[in-house]
C-alpha cells in the first residue's frame, strides 16, 4: 500500500483531528500521475470536502499544497475530474513547468489552494474591477518547511495579493504554517516585512516576471502591487468561500467542475466513496526531467 501519511496536526479542533493521506497513481512527471486525498482512508476532493477551517474561531485553515517550494512542476488540483485530483497542468499535451527567473528557483513558497473556495468568474470585484479565474484560491505558505504535494496543512492568513492575470482576478494569499517557529511572531502583513525582509518584493517580482520566458507580457497587479493586510485578506476568503457555497449547492452553473464529493450534507452531488473506481496507490519514482526545466533566465528589469 504506498500511501504516504500527512497527517493534519492536532490541537484546533474539538473533535479527533482527522487523518488526510496521499494516495499517489502514476510516476510524478508524467501525464497519468494523479495525487488522491483520502480521509481515514476513505477518497476525498480536495476541492470539496477537506474543511476550510482547521478550528471552530476561524482562525487557522487548511491549505491543500500542490506545489512544493523550489520545485518547477506546475501541479493543480483538478476541476473537471471526479474527486479532483492534483495534476500537473499540461499545455498542448505537454506537461508544463515554471522556468527559472534569475535570482529564483521554481517557486518560492509552498504553493497551493485553500478548500471549499471558489473565485467566482461570474462575479466583478468592486475594487479590482476584473472577474474570478473560476479556481479555488490561490496560497502561498511562507514557513521553513519545504512540503509535499497532497499534504494537507494547517496556515493562519497575513495578507493578499490581487494579481490580474489575463483580464481576471488571481488573488494570492500570503500565509505560514502555524507550527512554524515564526508562527508567533507573524500575525499581519506588516509582520512579514519585518522578520522576512525582502519577501514580499520577491514575491511581487516573481508574479509579475514568471511569464515572460514563455514569451508573454508581464503580469499587472491591483493595488499597484500592494499586499493588502489580513483583515483584507480574511475578507476574500470568506467571499470565495460563499461563492464556493453557491456552488456546491447547485444555486450557480457548474461550467465543466467536476462537484463529485462525499462529504459535503447539502449537495447534489455528494456520492457513495465505495461506488467511484479510485486505483490502488503506488509508489513510482519520479520520470526524468528535461534538463533545460533547470535553466537560469535573466529577465531585465527583474531585481530592480
Amino acid at each position: 500500500m504506498a500511501t504516504s501519511t500527512l497527517p493534519t496536526r492536532g490541537g484546533y479542533d474539538s473533535k479527533a483531528p482527522s487523518v488526510f493521506t496521499a494516495r499517489k497513481i502514476g510516476a510524478p512527471h508524467t501525464l497519468e500521475h494523479r495525487i488522491y486525498i483520502e480521509k481515514d482512508g476513505v477518497p476525498v476532493s480536495p476541492f470539496h470536502d477537506v474543511p476550510l477551517y482547521a478550528n471552530e474561531q476561524q482562525t487557522v485553515l487548511n491549505m491543500v499544497v500542490e506545489i512544493p517550494r523550489w520545485t518547477n512542476a506546475k501541479q493543480e488540483i483538478s476541476k473537471d475530474e471526479a474527486l479532483n485530483p492534483i495534476k500537473q497542468d499540461t499545455k498542448k499535451g505537454k506537461l508544463r513547468f515554471v522556468r527559472n527567473c534569475f535570482p529564483h528557483k521554481g517557486y518560492l513558497w509552498n504553493y497551493g489552494a485553500f478548500p471549499q473556495t471558489w473565485e467566482d468568474p461570474n462575479v466583478t470585484h468592486p475594487e479590482t474591477k476584473q472577474k474570478g479565474d473560476n479556481d479555488p484560491l490561490d496560497v502561498c505558505e511562507i514557513g521553513e518547511l519545504v512540503a509535499k504535494p497532497g499534504e494537507i496543512k494547517q496556515v493562519k492568513v497575513l495578507g493578499v495579493m490581487a494579481l490580474l492575470d489575463e483580464g481576471e482576478t488571481d488573488w494570492k494569499i500570503m500565509c505560514i504554517d502555524v507550527n512554524d517557529p515564526l508562527a508567533p511572531k507573524l500575525n499581519d502583513i506588516e509582520d512579514v516585512e519585518r522578520h522576512l525582509p525582502g519577501l514580499l518584493r520577491a514575491t511581487n517580482e516573481w508574479f509579475r516576471i514568471y511569464k515572460i520566458p514563455d514569451g508573454k507580457p508581464e503580469n499587472q497587479f491591483a493595488f499597484s502591487g500592494e499586499c493588502k493586510n489580513r483583515k483584507y485578506a480574511m475578507d476574500v476568503v470568506r467571499e470565495c468561500a460563499e461563492a464556493w457555497e453557491r456552488l456546491i449547492t447547485g444555486k450557480t452553473q457548474k461550467g465543466e467542475i467536476s462537484l463529485t464529493n462525499t462529504t459535503v450534507p447539502h449537495s447534489p452531488d455528494r456520492t457513495d466513496p465505495s461506488k467511484l473506481n479510485i486505483p490502488k496507490g503506488e509508489d513510482k519514482a519520479p520520470a526524468p526531467i528535461d534538463p533545460s526545466i533547470d535553466k537560469w533566465f535573466y529577465i531585465s528589469g527583474a531585481s530592480a
